[in-house]
């Protein structure tokens, strides 16, 4: 008996989904609370400990997910954890990340594929604009589609750019989850590499019916959007709270 569709946020972008019957693991960033230096020069990072032990959230894990290997997405405590011979989807620009790290079962995904009934669509996005993207590396995002299930659009850390809302034309989601950080450098602080308040609302102005759920938030010192700021906003755009799910670290959302 498979469990029913759910959305777990377990902290910043890391998501345990549960959908056509596998459990899928997204972007894991595993270490414990304040492992690393300051991003934008307030606290160590993550800010927050996991809700709950590594074991629970890789036990019985089908698929890990990865959109790209910021530490913050992937790190180094995800790639001792995990079993090496996990099926792993990555993006081209990570491929040889993953070898190197010796996952033998990593796929890199160009455009598509189809695993255990779900195809998985591999879609663009922008980390950031202008100088600050140059260093930032290559991005992707990931759409979920099986028969009978909701599609599910993972847009990973991007910006609100054209290619993420031709991503939503084209697949028509029913859940999008935005990494809604608002993240911004010391020195580049005009331009986020993560959608704020504002690009977050402009989204959802143009995600049809799609319920959406943001995450990347406080859980990193040089994340600017908080969840509170993102709720006062949404109310002040007139958006509902059904529309717009801000879910807590732990927190799994039924779909």
């Amino acid at each position: 008996m498979s469990k029913s569709n759910s959305i777990q946020l377990v902290r910043n972008a890391t998501l345990v989904v549960h959908y056509a019957g596998k459990k899928i693991l997204v972007d894991p960033m595993l270490m414990p609370k304040e492992s690393i230096d300051p991003l934008a020069g307030k606290a160590r990072n993550p800010m927050v400990d996991l809700p709950s032990s590594i074991e629970e959230i890789t036990k019985d894990v089908d698929l890990v997910l990865v959109t790209h290997t910021h530490p913050d997405h992937f790190d180094p405590v995800a790639s001792a954890t995990l079993n090496k011979s996990i099926k792993l989807i990555n993006q081209p620009a990570d491929e040889e990340f993953f070898q190197k790290e010796g996952f033998t079962n990593a796929e890199t995904v160009q455009e598509s594929t189809v695993w255990n009934g779900i195809t998985i669509y591999r879609t663009g996005g922008e980390h950031g604009s202008g100088e600050i993207l140059k260093q930032m590396g290559t991005v992707s995002g990931f759409v979920l589609q099986a028969e009978n299930q909701p599609t599910i659009y993972i847009v990973g850390d991007s910006i609100w750019i054209d290619e993420v809302e031709q991503s939503i034309q084209k697949y028509k989601p029913d859940y999008i989850v935005t990494n809604s950080g608002g993240a911004a450098f010391p020195g580049f602080e005009a331009t986020p590499i993560l959608m704020d308040e504002e690009q977050t609302v402009s989204l959802i102005k143009e995600s049809g019916n799609a319920g959406v759920i943001a995450v990347h938030m406080d859980a990193l010192d040089h994340c600017r959007t908080t969840r509170t700021t993102l709720r006062q906003k949404a109310e002040e755009s007139g958006i509902a709270k059904e529309k717009l799910i801000i879910p807590q670290d732990g927190e799994v959302i039924a779909l």
